[in-house]
C-alpha cells in the first residue's frame, strides 16, 4: 500500500466518523499528533503497521463466534475460522510452538486463559476420571463442592512487582491473587538478577501447582532451561508470560535457553508492544493442554474479536519476515545504546544495564521520585512510566524508578547515536528537575519544578530528533 493511498484511505475514515461524533474524530487525529511529537519510550508500546490497523476495521465484527474453528455455537462463521486459522498457524510457525490459542482479547485475558486451562488439566480432568465422570456437570453437589476446594488451594510463585514481575502473577489486585495463594521469587539484591538457587529453593518450601516465568519491568534476559528444571523439580507447570519481550522471541534475538517456547508447559502472550500488532492476546502451549486451553471461551472469554484475530494474523505474518528479526535485533541493540548512554552521564541503572528492550532508571540520585521524573519527562515531550524498583521505599504509586524501552522509536528508524542523544535529552530534564516542597516546607513526592526553559527547549530539541523519523509518512489528516 502506498502511503498517499493510506493517508485517503484514513482521511476518509475520519471525515465519516465525523459525520457522527466530530470529538471521537477529533480525537484519533490528535492522538496521531501527539504520537507524532513526542518521543515514545514507553516499553509495551510500539506502532502497529497502517495494513494491519486497517484490517481491524472491518465487518468481521459483527460476528458472534464463540467456540473455535470448525466447531462454533453460531452458524455462518466459516470466515471467522479462516482468519483464526490464519493466526494460529502464523504463531505456532513463528514461535515453534505445538499448539496457538488466538481468542483472547488481551494479556490479562490470555493469562487467565493459561491459569484456568491449567487448573482444568491438573486438578479438574484427572478429578473427573477418578470419579468416573465426563464432565462437571455429571458430579454430584458434594463432589463439585470439593472440586472447587480443590482448585481454592492451589498455589503459584511469580516474580514479585518490585523486582519486575506483573499484577497478573499472583497479586491481590489482579484476580489471580484471588485464584491461588501466592508466593513471590525476587532478585538479588546486590546484582538486580534472578537467584535461580534461591527461587529454587523457595519452590521447594512453598510446592506451587504453578511457577510464573516472565516480567514487565525486568531488564534482563531469563534462562528458560533453569526455569523449567526448578518447575519438574517440585511438579509444577511452568507458564511463561512472555508479552513484554515477544518481540525479541519471534526476531530470534532470544534463541536457545532464553526461548520460552520450547521449556514452557504454556506460554501467553499480548500481540503488540514488543510483536507489533494489534492490541490483543495470545495463547500458546503443549499439546497435552491444547484441549484446556481452547475452552478459554466461553471458560472466561466473552465471543472472540474476528476482526481483531484478523490484525493478529496480518502482525504474525509481519513478524515472519526478515525485516521483523532486523527489526527485533535493532531493538536490542538500541537498548544497550541507551543504556550506555544513560550510565555514562551517571544514570543509575537497576541491574547496572538491560540486554532485552528496556531500561529501568533509579531517578533517587536526582533527589526525585518516579512520578516527579515521569511528569517532567512528559513536560519535556518525552513518553515514560515510572515504574518500582527492587525494594522500593516509596511503594508502588510514586515509585523510585522510570521504565524505558526502544520497540517504538525503532519502529520510526531510530539507531543506536540516535538513542545515544535520547539519554541526553532525559539527563537533561532529570538534572534540572526538582521536588517542589509541601506546605510543610519538606520535599514532596508528586509535585516538582522544572529549571526555566529546560522543558520547552527539550521538546524543540525533541522534534528536530523526530523531524528525520516520521511516523506513518505521507499521512495527513
Amino acid at each position: 500500500m502506498t502511503f498517499a493511498k493510506a493517508s485517503e484511505i484514513y482521511t476518509d475514515i475520519l471525515a465519516q466518523i465525523a459525520t457522527v461524533e466530530p470529538r471521537v474524530a477529533g480525537a484519533i487525529s490528535q492522538e496521531l499528533a501527539d504520537q507524532r511529537a513526542s518521543l515514545k519510550l514507553i516499553a509495551s508500546e510500539n506502532y502497529a503497521s497502517l495494513t494491519t490497523l486497517l484490517t481491524m476495521g472491518n465487518w468481521l465484527s459483527d460476528k458472534y463466534a464463540e467456540g473455535t474453528v470448525g466447531h462454533r455455537f453460531y452458524a455462518g462463521c466459516q470466515n471467522i475460522d479462516v482468519v483464526e486459522s490464519v493466526a494460529e498457524e502464523h504463531a505456532r510457525e513463528l514461535f515453534g510452538a505445538e499448539h496457538a490459542y488466538a481468542q483472547p482479547h488481551s494479556g490479562i485475558d490470555a493469562n487467565l486463559v493459561a491459569y484456568w486451562a491449567i487448573l482444568q488439566h491438573r486438578i479438574e480432568s484427572p478429578t473427573l476420571e477418578r470419579l468416573g465422570a465426563k464432565t462437571v456437570n455429571d458430579l454430584s453437589e458434594q463432589d463439585w463442592e470439593d472440586l472447587r476446594r480443590e482448585f481454592n488451594k492451589q498455589r503459584v510463585m511469580g516474580m514479585s512487582l518490585d523486582a519486575g514481575g506483573h499484577l497478573t502473577h499472583g497479586f491481590r489486585p489482579n484476580i489471580s491473587g484471588k485464584m491461588f495463594q501466592q508466593h513471590s521469587y525476587g532478585t538479588d539484591p546486590a546484582t538486580g538478577l534472578i537467584d535461580y538457587a534461591a527461587l529454587e529453593r523457595d519452590a521447594k518450601e512453598f510446592k506451587p501447582l504453578i511457577i510464573v516465568a516472565g516480567y514487565s519491568a525486568y531488564p534482563r534476559r531469563v534462562n528458560f532451561a533453569k526455569m523449567k528444571e526448578i518447575a519438574d523439580s517440585v511438579g509444577a507447570t511452568l507458564f511463561v508470560d512472555m508479552a513484554h519481550f515477544a518481540g525479541l522471541v519471534a526476531g530470534k534475538v532470544f534463541t536457545g535457553e532464553e526461548d520460552p517456547v520450547p521449556y514452557a508447559d504454556v506460554v501467553a502472550t499480548t500481540t503488540h508492544k514488543s510483536l507489533r500488532g494489534p492490541r490483543g492476546g495470545l495463547v500458546m502451549c503443549k499439546h497435552e493442554y491444547a484441549d484446556a486451553v481452547d475452552k478459554g471461551c466461553p471458560m472466561v472469554l466473552g465471543g472472540p474479536l474476528g476482526h481483531v484475530m484478523a490484525a493478529k494474523a496480518v502482525a504474525l505474518a509481519e513478524a515472519r519476515q526478515e525485516s521483523f528479526r532486523v527489526y527485533a535485533q535493532n531493538v536490542a541493540d538500541n537498548a544497550k545504546a541507551l543504556a550506555e548512554g544513560l550510565m555514562r552521564r551517571g544514570v543509575n541503572l537497576v541491574t547496572g544495564g538491560t540486554d532485552n528492550h528496556l531500561c529501568l532508571l533509579d531517578v533517587q540520585s536526582f533527589g526525585l521520585t518516579g512520578r516527579q521524573a515521569e511528569s517532567a519527562l512528559l513536560d519535556s515531550g518525552i513518553v515514560t512510566n515510572r515504574n518500582s524498583i527492587p525494594r522500593d521505599p516509596n511503594g508502588a504509586w510514586y515509585t523510585s524508578g522510570v521504565r524505558i524501552g526502544t520497540p517504538a522509536l525503532t519502529s520510526r528508524g531510530f539507531g543506536v547515536d540516535e538513542f545515544d542523544r535520547v539519554a541526553e535529552l532525559i539527563v537533561q530534564v532529570l538534572s534540572a528537575t526538582t521536588p517542589a516542597p509541601t506546605s510543610s516546607g519538606a520535599p514532596g513526592k508528586a509535585k516538582y519544578v522544572i529549571a526555566d526553559g529546560v522543558a520547552d527547549r527539550t521538546k524543540a530539541e525533541c522534534a528536530e530528533l523526530l523531524d528525520g523519523f516520521p511516523l506513518y509518512p505521507g499521512l495527513t489528516l
